[in-house]
C-alpha cells in the first residue's frame, strides 16, 4: 500500500467533499496529513472539476480578539491549547484535538466560529483547526503558549477569579480521577509547568504529590473527602467541561463538612 495512503487521515469520498463545499486543497491537505499537491491529483484522478488556482479562498467566523479578555471560559479554553493543543510554528493556526467532538463544538461557538471540525479517519479524534495570525499572535505574545510547548512550557499568567477554571480545563485535557482509588491526577511533561500547578492548587487549600516519570510528571490530590471538595472547586460556576469526566466525580457520596473559600 502507497505510504501516503497508509498515513493520509481522510478518506477520498471525505476529501472530495470537502473541496466541493469549497474548502482549498490546503486546509484538506492540513487536515488530511498529505500535501495539497497529493490532494489536487487525487481530485484529478477522481474527475473532480477544479476549480482555479489561487482564485479563492475560504473565510470562517471567528472573534479573533477572544484571548485578549479574560473570562470563565477563556480560562478554560487557553490552557486546552496547553493540554490537546497545537501552535503551528510556519504556518499561521492554531488546532485543538478531543475525542469528544461536541467539546470542541462548545469552544467553536465559544470562539463566534463556524469553522468545521473534522475527524481523522486512523485515531477516531477530532480537531478544530483555526487560521487566524491574531489568534496565534495572542496565545504566543500575550499567554506564552509557543510552538513545540511540551517540555518547556511555562504556567501563564491566570487571574486568581479563574484559576478554578483554568485548572478545569487542564484536568480535562491532561487529568483523570481514581475515584475508587480516592485521587485526582495531573500529567505533563515540563517540569516548570507541573510544579507550578501544584503550587497553585495548593495555595487553594489542597495537599498535593509530586512525581517524576523521566519525560514526564505528576500532580496528585488524594484523599476521600479531598478529591470531593476538589471537584466543587474546580466545577463551580461551570460552563465549558468534559461530561464524562465531571460523571467520574459522582460515583459516591461522601459525607464532609463544606468549607469556605
Amino acid at each position: 500500500m502507497d505510504s501516503r495512503l497508509r498515513k493520509r487521515a481522510l478518506e477520498t469520498k471525505e476529501i472530495i467533499r470537502l473541496y466541493q463545499k469549497d474548502e482549498s486543497t490546503t486546509e484538506i491537505a492540513k487536515i488530511a496529513n498529505v500535501s495539497p499537491r497529493y490532494i489536487r491529483m487525487l481530485l484529478k484522478d477522481n474527475n473532480v472539476e477544479m476549480r482555479p488556482r489561487g482564485s479563492w479562498k475560504r473565510k470562517y467566523t471567528l472573534n479573533e480578539d477572544y484571548f485578549k479578555t479574560w473570562s470563565n471560559n477563556m480560562a478554560y479554553i487557553l490552557v486546552f491549547f496547553i493540554a490537546d493543543g497545537t501552535v503551528a510554528r510556519d504556518a499561521q493556526f492554531v488546532s485543538i484535538s478531543q475525542k469528544e467532538k461536541y467539546i470542541l463544538e462548545d469552544i467553536k461557538n465559544e470562539l463566534d466560529s463556524n469553522q468545521p471540525i473534522y475527524k481523522n479517519k486512523n485515531t477516531g479524534v477530532y480537531t478544530l483547526s483555526i487560521n487566524s495570525e491574531t489568534l496565534k499572535k495572542d496565545l504566543i505574545e500575550i499567554h506564552s503558549i509557543k510552538p513545540n510547548k511540551s517540555s518547556i512550557i511555562e504556567f501563564p499568567y491566570v487571574p486568581k477569579e479563574y484559576m478554578s477554571h483554568f485548572i478545569r480545563g487542564y484536568f480535562d485535557g491532561d487529568g483523570f480521577v481514581k475515584y475508587e482509588k480516592f485521587f485526582v491526577s495531573f500529567v505533563g511533561g515540563s517540569e516548570l509547568f507541573m510544579h507550578s500547578l501544584r503550587n497553585e492548587i495548593e495555595k487553594n487549600g489542597f495537599e498535593t504529590n509530586f512525581t517524576e516519570h523521566g519525560t514526564y510528571f505528576r500532580v496528585y490530590v488524594s484523599g476521600r473527602k479531598t478529591i470531593k471538595l476538589f471537584s466543587e472547586w474546580i466545577y463551580k460556576n461551570k460552563e465549558l467541561y468534559l461530561k464524562r469526566k465531571y460523571r467520574s466525580f459522582s460515583k459516591r457520596t461522601i459525607a464532609y463538612r463544606p468549607i469556605k473559600r
